[in-house]
């Protein structure tokens, strides 16, 4: 195995989300297949921050039409991201989750899904031992007790209502089990990435540009089936939701099978459900519940409130409205970073320490500066 995957390896592993090393080189691998060597060695050239074509072609020397050959290739083979950022493209290197491993959606086949099998223990306890989490629940906002503020960032369609741009995609999750022989019942396309920025996603290369109308169908859409709306643990610029289904999705397997506590954040709601009301009907919890935290007792139905991720899937399906999400306990709630920088930086300091997380992101923050400017004016 060339060298080269070694270092790209370690670089990734290097961002805050992590991209653990293994005793098989399972990740030496996975990185084999997706990158070839010159690839490889592009992906080494590229920051973890947005910068112009013409800004990277600058900083390495090389000629702007040639690298922009170079960058859109690897942009379709999904080796790294590209986005819209001040009204200009921009590109940059991606973490392997979220990122490198979601943009395998048209390259997913049974090698890369054994590969992936394998390395997944690793994986997801890696990057959901550090906190701050790496995703968190948004809940269904349809049974939320009444007294409850709801926050922008606990409610998709507040998130949907102020985007611009909304690119909907097939579940990658569900596309792995699939090459596995274990297709899914559920919609394959329901993994939204949406954005402030107009025409943010015209250089994507796979899924397909909706209207805003679309992407609240497709949340009201998950929701009957069940699934759970996960987003980045963000209070701004959350990027993407996906819908996991608890039979194939990474964030809900990494928690229950994993035990990976910081892959994804609970909701600050917790369902209840009324004794009174309950009529023990087991819609709720005939395999609704993603994390199985309702079982009967008595002749009703109750949550296992260490179980409930305050999801809401089991509050669409109840007949008599039983089931109600209510806040946890204030000692139980949390506040997400408020953007991306500010969770890579919490997240850095909890896997390397504050000393080395403030010598890494002092570089980064000025070449940050200096890439905002250029994307601007775009140059």
């Amino acid at each position: 195995m060339p060298d080269i995957y070694d270092r790209l390896a370690a670089k990734l592993d290097e961002l805050p989300h992590g991209f653990p090393r293994t005793d098989s080189g399972v990740e030496l691998r996975i990185l084999a297949k997706i990158f070839s060597p010159e690839d490889a060695a592009m992906a080494l050239d590229l920051l973890p921050i947005p910068e112009t074509v013409t800004a990277i072609a600058r900083r390495l020397g090389l000629k702007v039409d040639d690298l922009q050959r170079v960058l859109d290739r690897m942009v379709a083979r999904g080796q790294i991201t590209t986005g819209r950022y001040g009204g200009n493209q921009v590109y940059m290197l991606a973490p392997f989750v979220i990122g490198i491993y979601e943009y395998q959606v048209p390259h997913m086949d049974t090698e890369l899904a054994e590969m992936f099998e394998e390395y997944a223990p690793s994986l997801l306890t890696t990057v959901g031992g550090t906190k701050p989490a790496l995703a968190r629940v948004v809940p269904v906002n349809a049974r939320i007790e009444a007294r409850a503020e709801v926050l922008g960032h606990e409610n998709v369609r507040a998130m949907l209502e102020g985007a611009r741009s909304f690119r909907l995609m097939e579940c990658i999750c569900r596309k792995e089990q699939a090459a596995l022989g274990k297709p899914c019942s559920h919609t394959l396309e329901t993994c939204m990435a949406f954005s402030s920025e107009p025409d943010a996603y015209e250089r994507f290369p796979y899924g397909r540009n909706v209207s805003r109308d679309e992407a609240l169908a497709l949340a009201d859409l998950a929701e009957r089936e069940g699934l759970v709306h996960c987003t980045y643990n963000l209070r701004r610029e959350s990027m993407f939701v996906c819908n996991c289904c608890s039979c194939c999705c990474g964030f809900l397997r990494g928690v229950r099978d994993f035990g990976a506590q910081h892959l994804l954040l609970n909701s600050n709601y917790l369902a209840l459900i009324s004794g009174e009301a309950c009529i023990a009907c087991d819609a709720c919890a005939d395999g609704r519940c993603p994390m199985g935290a309702i079982s009967k007792s008595d002749g009703t139905y109750a949550v296992e409130a260490e179980q409930c991720i305050g999801c809401g899937a089991c509050t669409v399906v109840c007949p008599t409205n039983a089931i109600t999400l209510v806040l946890r306990p204030r000692a139980e709630r949390s506040t997400p970073p408020k953007d991306l920088i500010s969770w890579a930086f919490r997240r850095a300091a909890s896997r390397s320490g504050l000393l080395r997380a403030l010598s890494q992101f002092g570089g980064l923050a000025a070449q940050a500066v200096r890439s905002q400017r250029a994307a601007r004016t775009g140059t």
